[in-house]
């Protein structure tokens, strides 16, 4: 899945002298990961097999570039499949849809083709299976996100959803001895082990999941993170701000010790004045982020004398997901 490495940094200098002091730290592993990237082809593959219009329930991955890109090509994001014509080609999100999505859709004729990420399957599949034994289900995630409206949607008479640590002096369960919580892939490692421990002071008998939930990709860019936050004077995480991965970039940079943290879609988001007095800038990506948007962040950094890069290594990524199969011919002869 992904191979631990030692520390390590390696300087790229590009053309020019960099102003004295001033250097860029570049987060390795940074930007798409295995699901989003399952996901984006799945959607380009269905444009070509099957021709505009190809609709996608909510955003295919939360990244605003991504979705604008593939609005030009064709591609109409709708949030309910009610707004589908019948008989219409429809992509499910990477985040995953509850049963009543996939009822729905079938109700009005939809071909569907399902760019859920394995790892939030996964989950699903635990909700089910955990229900069928008939425990109470802790999900830990935040309220209102589409991967926890799909995962408790597979089991909504047995998952209660706890919002983060303060939410658990709220939860109340049928036996202390059937309890297990899951988890949104997407949440910081650190809170959600902090919501865990209130969990189970709470009930002791509390069972963890068959297999880690946060995904591989998740846990690794926070480690990136935090191995060069403690010298950044700033870090720059660029992603969207629906993007709960990205978002917890901002908040895990904050917590293992920059200065600053900013949250950008774009480089022209970038305020000059954060670079005041500014010598380490810290850049990472969250994992529905082109490395396009993040090249350009550092061709503006560079054009302020920021132009020393040191990647910042902590593991190596190889997993790659298959496509859906009704696409996956599709790939092969491409």
């Amino acid at each position: 899945m992904s191979v631990p490495v030692p520390l390590e940094v390696g300087i790229t200098r590009s053309a020019g002298t960099a102003a004295a002091g001033k250097r860029v730290l570049l987060a390795e592993p940074r930007g798409y990961c295995a699901g989003v990237d399952r996901a984006v082809e799945t959607v380009e593959k269905a444009l070509e097999k099957h021709g505009a219009p190809i609709y996608v329930r909510k955003e295919i991955v939360h990244n605003r570039h991504v979705v604008d890109t593939l609005a030009e090509r064709g591609v109409v994001f709708v949030d309910e499949t009610d707004e589908v014509p019948a008989g219409s080609v429809l992509v499910f999100s990477a985040h995953g849809v509850s049963p009543a999505v996939h009822a729905a859709a079938a109700a009005r004729d939809l071909h569907t083709i399902d760019a859920t990420c394995p790892l939030v399957t996964k989950v699903h599949q635990e909700a089910k299976r955990f229900a069928r034994d008939d425990y109470d289900i802790l999900l830990i995630g935040h309220e209102g996100h589409e991967e926890v409206e799909g995962t408790a949607g597979e089991a909504p008479d047995h998952v209660q959803l706890v919002d983060g640590p303060g939410a658990v002096d709220a939860i109340r369960v049928r036996d202390e001895a059937k309890v297990i919580w899951l988890s949104q892939t997407t949440l910081s490692v650190d809170e959600t082990m902090e919501t865990v421990k209130r969990l189970r002071e709470k009930f002791p008998l509390l069972q963890d999941p068959p297999s880690d939930d946060i995904c591989y990709a998740t846990q690794n860019r926070q480690v990136a993170v935090k191995a060069m936050a403690p010298e950044c004077d700033l870090v720059i995480v660029v992603g969207s701000r629906n993007s709960s991965n990205s978002v917890r970039l901002v908040e895990v940079a904050l917590g293992a010790g920059a200065k600053a943290a900013h949250l950008v879609d774009y480089a022209r988001e970038v305020d000059p004045a954060w670079l005041d007095g500014v010598q380490t800038v810290g850049i990472t990506s969250g994992a529905s982020v082109p490395e396009i948007l993040v090249r350009g962040v550092l061709d503006l950094l560079s054009e302020h004398g920021y132009r020393d890069v040191q990647t910042v290594t902590t593991a190596n990524e190889t997993l790659v997901f298959a496509l859906p199969r009704e696409l996956r011919a599709a790939r092969q002869g491409g």
